[in-house]
């Protein structure tokens, strides 16, 4: 466990210093949110602050991260996408570019090193993906499991990023699905049951406890509200997330018992978006933390209930199987949609009084 200790503490106290260099940065030179915006009353503050979560994770990395061709690309698109969404931030591109760019970073990865290569069932056993193969400039292409890590990378990439409507969250969620993930891993290497996945497990378990550690201090400004992520963090974020829960042996199905609820959040808003002829790319305020604020939670109710869950869900899947974590993302499925459909009777009778 020392092992993990000294990069817990380095990342802790890197994020801090990074946090306060940067944001002072920005300030002087003017990178500063417009609250008035977002109708709150409150002073500018510095925002795409968290650049420096790449930042962070790639100093760190040159002490703590044994390099070969996986991390190098890791640290390759990650750099690419957040120095994009930083100047996404800036310019504010359409929704239809920023899907474009995701799929791009999705079809890149997946196309040099890491994709999905089956898919479980609830009644636990899996699909083979390795169908169909195509030749591109002398090297073999899967197209199948290149289409299903697009999928994956997309999906997560604008599911993380819709969290991002109450300070405290994208960071919070995000702090607490690595942290399972870490979790997971120690607990096999406890039991000597990762012997199969030696150099993938170690590998998973030093970044995860880095951005642990990285993301303690972002959450702590975050939810003060000294800082704004927007996409530089969260997409930064999801293509980590994403590529973590894959190189962990296809461990997808507890990342989404952690993310679970705005999994199914983001699909439920996706829907509604399209009955009601909405593009389902572009933001509006339909979100599980929105509806919750038109209810008047506040919030630290929100984001105590959403943690609370995130956290129960993801310690549960620890110790389940292939199908009873399957199990559990059903049943986060059916909790949230119920939810939302009670949140709505309940605004329908309030609006008619």
């Amino acid at each position: 466990m020392l092992t993990y200790l000294i990069p817990f503490v380095s990342a802790i106290c890197l994020s801090c210093v990074l946090i306060e260099c940067i944001s002072r940065l920005f300030k002087n030179i003017d990178i500063l949110d417009n609250p008035k915006k977002y109708w709150k009353k409150r002073k500018p503050i510095p925002y795409s602050v968290w650049i420096t979560i790449f930042l962070s994770f790639l100093i760190l990395s040159m002490f703590f991260v044994d390099f070969h061709y996986k991390p190098l690309l890791i640290l390759l698109f990650g750099g690419v996408i957040t120095l994009v969404s930083f100047f996404d931030d800036m310019i504010s591109l359409s929704p239809k570019a920023r899907l474009l760019i995701q799929i791009i970073i999705g079809a890149a990865i997946g196309i040099t090193s890491i994709k999905i290569w089956y898919v479980s069932n609830i009644f636990g056993w899996v699909i083979e993906l390795e169908t169909f193969s195509t030749i591109i400039a002398g090297k073999e292409i899967f197209i199948i499991p290149l289409i299903f890590t697009i999928v994956w990378y997309v999906f997560v990439f604008n599911a993380l990023n819709w969290t991002d409507g109450i300070q405290g969250n994208t960071s919070g969620l995000s702090l607490i699905c690595f942290f399972v993930i870490f979790l997971l891993w120690y607990k096999l290497y406890l039991t000597d049951s990762y012997v199969g996945w030696k150099e993938n497990a170690e590998f998973v378990m030093m970044i995860s406890i880095l951005l642990v550690g990285i993301l303690i201090p972002f959450f702590y400004y975050d939810y003060r509200e000294k800082i704004l992520m927007w996409d530089s963090g969260t997409m930064f974020l999801g293509f980590m997330l994403a590529t973590v829960a894959i190189i962990s042996g296809w461990k997808i199905a507890t990342v989404l018992a952690v993310f679970g609820i705005y999994a199914v959040d983001a699909v439920y808003v996706i829907i509604r978006r399209l009955m009601n002829k909405k593009n389902p790319l572009k933001g509006d305020f339909t979100h599980l933390h929105h509806r919750l604020l038109e209810l008047w939670f506040s919030k630290n109710h929100i984001l105590t209930l959403i943690f609370s869950l995130s956290f129960f869900f993801g310690v549960t899947a620890l110790f389940l199987d292939r199908t009873g974590k399957i199990i559990v993302f059903c049943i986060i499925a059916v909790f949230v949609v119920f939810l939302s459909y009670i949140m709505q009777r309940i605004k329908k009778i309030s609006f008619k009084k």
